[in-house]
């Protein structure tokens, strides 16, 4: 029997990060197409609109604002989307953050932060759904990564980090998931233009719109293999690069961001440090 691929008529899709961005042009994408879309977002405004957005598409949108931090809320968020909608079939986790980080400047604030809103954010969510479709014996899983995982980048040392963290433990939880007829998804775009990348002090090349971006995940979770990712023009180069040694990297990145030509500066103190507990 063939894995099981995500379908309107068989329930909820659930986008977090929904409030802007990918995840905001994704879940009217969806809606257009007849899903049942739950959006998630930790702030209730920023979601207020986009229910507007689908009020003349095929499906609906609906709102469940919540913290991706907040791990009973988390758990407490698929009850309720299930209860009021009916099942989730199809999830997206798509919140994130990218916190830039300098080695002139190095802390461990935007570390911790960085993981805890990309993996552990991440986790929060997928642990209490995935439970739910081994119950009902099918669902579909697809999880916001990066380009930046598959090589460290300038000032992505947090960032890339934690998309790599996810890479790896989506492909871990693959192998238990297919058992259970979960089909599951990395998404590791490009650089595509949302507030989130307006924080970022280098060259973007082959630079997508939001709306881009979720035409082509929306092409990939209906089409698509194992990873989806875009633009070719940007991710065959970049694999390619990894067969090549790491002095070689280098020296491409270095010109590709023109992180070559950037002075660092004095170690500043910006803010108050987290201390690791033991």
């Amino acid at each position: 029997m063939a894995l099981y691929r995500a379908n309107p008529k068989d329930g909820v899709a659930w986008i977090t990060g929904a409030s802007t961005g990918i995840g905001r042009a994704l879940a009217v994408r969806l809606a257009s197409q007849g899903y049942t879309v739950a959006a998630t977002a930790r702030a209730e405004d920023g979601l207020s609109s986009i229910t507007r957005e689908a009020e003349h598409l095929e499906g609906r949108i609906f709102v469940f604002p919540c913290d991706v931090m907040n791990e009973a809320g988390m758990e407490r968020t698929v009850a309720q989307i299930e209860k009021n909608l009916g099942p989730i079939t199809l999830a997206v986790f798509n919140a994130g953050t990218y916190l830039p980080v300098r080695g002139d400047r190095l802390e461990t604030t935007n570390f911790v932060r960085s993981y805890q809103i990309n993996v552990f954010g991440t986790l929060h969510g997928l642990i209490p759904v995935s439970d739910r479709m081994r119950d009902r014996g099918f669902g579909h899983i697809a999880v916001m990564g990066s380009v930046t995982s598959f090589f460290g980048m300038p000032s992505a040392a947090a960032y890339g980090s934690t998309k790599a963290a996810l890479n790896n433990l989506v492909e871990g939880l693959r192998y238990d998931f297919e058992k259970l007829n979960i089909r599951t998804q990395i998404i590791n775009p490009g650089f595509v233009a949302t507030p989130l990348t307006k924080k970022t002090n280098f060259s973007m090349p082959a630079l997508l719109t939001a709306s881009e971006a979720a035409c082509r995940i929306d092409r990939g979770l209906h089409k698509g293999g194992y990873e989806i990712t875009f633009p070719k023009r940007l991710v065959w180069p970049l694999k390619f690069l990894r067969l090549f040694p790491s002095s070689f990297i280098f020296f491409v990145m270095y010109r590709l961001t023109g992180w070559n030509t950037r002075a660092t500066g004095p170690r500043k103190k910006s803010g108050k440090r987290i201390r690791a507990r033991t």
